[in-house]
């Protein structure tokens, strides 16, 4: 073969390898076009697998991470309520300042209507105090038993009690002297048999039933030390006694004593004011003045069943704490102006008159209810009242009851305003309400009770025609002049905190 032969040879053979070589480029090249759809699905699709699989560990991890949080809580809470810090012991505390501020403003959810008490397991087990509480300010109480002012031949049962006296009976002194109701020809007088009978009563279950107005209910759950430890006294009117007569079985002991089941009735003859709902508040808040040996009392309307022992009562709100005056708050308001304006819209009493009696308090300095006060609350559910009888204690119940004496009869509108004039030196314990209603079985009254004072919206129907619905002896002090320019006093604006109140 010739050189030239040998190099075109060479020269052809390059050219069908690069000729072969973009051919194979080209085939690739086309190959890849054709691919590219197959190859982005199936990148797609595994970038959704790692997303779910990404996503379900968040959910986890975001899971778990939630659990230990909610557990770290529960144990800062634990340990929170058992720390000797005073600041985190206090959040657990339910009777305590930093409570009752945190419940004010919303940041503590609201209690069920009713809620385990926390009780003593056995009352056979109670250890019942060695000595009574002492009285360090006021250490001798005595009682105005005559009205030297009065000329009528019909005493009042509470005195004819001036704006003075009234004042001076807040000036709290070691022997005080004070009107407390049971002025001789007053009414209210009880038989020389059943003062025999309660002279003996140290610890007291009290209730009462005026007007008929309810029926007795039988206590529960009481324990046979309780039931030799206590006295339960029913006090009623000869209205209801005739009523328990006809509609209950009254039997009589061997010296004449008038029994329905576990409860010795005690009639109050002569009915001291014409409207029973004032005459019911002579046992509900004088109990010391009608069993005066009671060292301990519970009171409950006559409304309520007792479903709990009283002793172990007396030990959860009164010896536990050291406390010697105990009654549950308000289940809807702290403000007594709030539950005055309650009371005019559920027609409970004359609104003119409610509102001259919120004048007065106003007048006289008392301030809308607020975490800068030293109470709860000033606002009671009076229904149940528990209280050891000291000095102090029944001072504070004759101030109380001079109120309801003066005033309206409704004494939840002012008993706060008692509190706050003694400036502390009343102590009182006031509980949760759901404790409260766990205390009892409410039932509802025999018939619906209504004076037609409670109707009136002015103080124009009161006149003329409407003198007859004045009561003759009681709420005297709404009809005294009053030592003060009233008419410049300008109520607190009240804002509804609750749709049931």
């Amino acid at each position: 073969m010739s050189d030239f032969q040998r190099s075109l040879s060479v020269r052809l053979s390059r050219r069908g390898e690069r000729s072969n070589h973009q051919s194979s480029k080209e085939e690739e090249g086309g190959g890849l076009l054709f691919s590219t759809g197959r190859l982005h699905t199936e990148e797609y699709g595994g970038i959704k697998t790692i997303w779910k699989a990404g996503f379900v560990r968040l959910l986890l991890v975001g899971g778990v991470l939630w659990m230990l949080l909610i557990l770290l809580a529960l144990l800062f809470h634990v340990w929170s309520c058992q720390s000797s810090l005073s600041f985190f012991s206090a959040i657990c505390n339910k009777e305590g300042r930093l409570y009752v501020v945190l419940d004010t403003i919303g940041f503590v959810p609201k209690p069920q209507h009713r809620c385990p008490i926390p009780v003593a397991y056995d009352p056979d087990k109670v250890l019942l105090p060695t000595s009574i509480t002492p009285d360090s300010i006021v250490t001798n109480l005595t009682y105005i038993t005559q009205d030297q002012s009065s000329n009528s031949p019909f005493p009042l049962f509470g005195g004819n009690i001036t704006w003075s006296q009234r004042q001076e009976s807040f000036l709290l002194k070691p022997e005080m002297k004070v009107h407390c109701g049971f002025i001789p020809g007053g009414g209210a007088e009880m038989s020389s048999l059943d003062k025999d009978y309660v002279k003996k009563c140290k610890f007291v279950v009290a209730t009462g039933i005026f007007d008929a107005y309810d029926q007795p209910h039988q206590p529960s759950n009481i324990s046979e030390r309780s039931k030799k430890l206590f006295c339960f006294l029913m006090v009623v009117d000869e209205v209801s006694l005739d009523f328990l007569r006809s509609n209950t079985t009254v039997t009589q002991d061997v010296r004449g004593g008038s029994w329905v089941g576990i409860w010795r009735l005690i009639l109050l003859k002569t009915p001291p004011y014409d409207e029973p709902r004032r005459n019911g508040k002579v046992p509900k808040i004088l109990t010391h003045r009608l069993f005066p040996q009671a060292r301990y009392s519970i009171w409950i309307d006559g409304k309520m069943e007792l479903i709990v022992d009283p002793l172990l009562i007396l030990e959860r709100y009164l010896w536990r704490g050291k406390h010697t005056f105990a009654i549950a708050q308000h289940k809807h308001h702290r403000n007594i102006y709030e539950e005055a304006d309650a009371c005019k819209r559920r027609k409970r009493y004359a609104r003119p008159l409610v509102d001259l009696q919120m004048k007065i308090y106003r007048y006289e300095g008392l301030e809308p209810w607020s975490i800068k006060k030293s109470t709860v609350s000033d606002v009671p559910e009076g229904a149940v009242i528990i209280r050891e009888h000291t000095a102090m204690n029944n001072l504070f119940s004759c101030l109380w009851f001079n109120e309801v004496h003066l005033l309206t009869p409704r004494d939840q509108l002012s008993f706060g305003y008692v509190v706050d004039r003694l400036k502390g030196a009343f102590k009182v314990f006031m509980f949760q309400n759901c404790e409260y209603n766990s205390l009892f079985e409410l039932h509802p009254h025999i018939r619906e009770h209504s004076s037609k004072i409670e109707w009136v919206k002015s103080l124009k129907e009161l006149k003329g025609k409407g003198e007859s619905m004045k009561e003759s002896r009681g709420g005297f002090g709404l009809w005294t002049p009053y030592p003060g320019d009233l008419d410049s006093v300008e109520l607190p604006k009240v804002v509804r905190t609750s749709k049931a109140g």
